[in-house]
Order: C-alpha cells, then structure tokens, then sequence
C-alpha cells in the first residue's frame, strides 16, 4: 500500500512521541512498515549532503579512477589473448 508522504511524516512524529509499536496500533500499520520508514529517515538524515563543488569534484575523480580501471581492464584482455594463442600451439 503507498502513503502519502505527509501521512508518513506525521506517523513519524508521532511514532517519536509514543513509540513505534502503540503509533503502528492506532494508525493501523505494520510495525515492520513503520520501523523501515524511521530506518530510511535515519540514514538520510545521517548522509553527507555534499556542495555541487564537491559533487562535481567527486565526478572527476570517478571518472578518472573509471578511465584508469579501463585502461588495466583493456591489458588485461590483450594478456588474456596472448596466452590463450599461446596454450593452443
């Protein structure tokens, strides 16, 4: 069943001032569904939120790391071919 993000908002709230199991009781929900909803509010209170600076920086940085990989990843294959026409002789 989907709720609507005010829904779950106040059933947060009020899950912070009475606890999970009595708010999932009086609204009719599962206690797992009200549990997994202050799970995912605690992690996306806790995650970094970065500037677009950093975000753009963080790019770079993949993208390099992503080139790099490629790079070894291309040897890799090159040395592959190479003793796999080697065993067949």
């Amino acid at each position: 069943m989907n709720y609507s993000k005010e829904f779950k908002e106040e059933a947060l709230k009020l899950s912070d001032e009475i606890g999970v199991k009595k708010t999932a009781a009086q609204l009719g929900l599962k206690y797992y569904t009200l549990a997994d909803w202050r799970s995912k509010r605690k992690e996306q209170l806790n995650a970094p939120g970065l500037t677009d600076a950093e975000q753009q920086r963080r790019i770079r940085e993949l993208e390099r790391e992503n080139a790099e990989l490629r790079r070894a990843n291309d040897i890799l294959k090159d040395a592959l071919g190479f003793f796999a026409k080697d065993r067949k002789k």
